[in-house]
């Protein structure tokens, strides 16, 4: 999470596999007034080019979840490197934006990765209550999951193409709006200077 007191969050998407549930969370952030941070895998981007336009049509922040989903402890710095950056010229090709936030896939990195995100200029983002939503469990798990692990300054951690994650979106929401939260973007969420997140909620300061 962010070094924050107040109760504010980040909603975060990682955008890998299916497009199934796009439009029903899209309309979902839309009726609550809630701009979100997807992380867009470039595999998806070139499959669902339409939806990523989408997204960032409607206001939604994108981050590079690499371009192809492959571990990034597992390449050397040069074919990392030309994963993020194929990952970023692909966003920009569809939105005429570069993202500035990376987010490992399965949240795997080390130094090396972030050395190499960050001399590209970005910040490295992991997540700090994680809903596990890729083992499909039910929207009460889910739901239930995400309040126990929220606090403030949370990176909240969600799947595009779960169907029981988009039917838990809207009592999510709710619950945390009566609890006093309030939603931005991640980059919106971090004070300025930081540069990471790791996944256990420690943030580590720009050098």
């Amino acid at each position: 999470s962010a070094a924050r007191e107040d109760k504010t969050v980040a909603l975060t998407f990682n955008a890998a596999w299916g497009d199934e549930t796009t439009e029903t969370v899209l309309s979902c952030l839309r009726e609550h007034n809630i701009r979100a941070t997807f992380f867009i895998v470039g595999d998806f981007a070139e499959q669902y080019p339409g939806s990523v336009k989408k997204i960032y049509a409607e206001g939604h922040e994108l981050g590079n979840h690499s371009m192809r989903h492959l571990d990034p402890v597992t390449q050397d710095t040069p074919a990392l490197l030309a994963d993020i950056i194929a990952c970023n010229d692909r966003l920009r090709y569809l939105t005429g934006v570069s993202p500035t936030l990376y987010r490992a896939p399965s949240g795997s990195y080390n130094d090396q990765t972030i050395e190499a995100a960050e001399s590209l200029g970005m910040t490295v983002i992991q997540w700090s209550a994680d809903s596990i939503d890729w083992k499909d469990p039910a929207p009460e798990t889910i739901v239930s999951r995400i309040l126990k692990k929220t606090a403030p300054g949370g990176i909240l951690l969600f799947h595009l193409g779960k169907e029981n994650t988009a039917t838990a979106l809207p009592e999510i929401i709710r619950r945390l709006r009566e609890e006093g939260y309030s939603f931005v973007t991640v980059s919106e969420l971090l004070p300025p200077g930081e540069r990471r997140v790791d996944p256990y909620g420690a943030v580590s300061p720009a050098e």
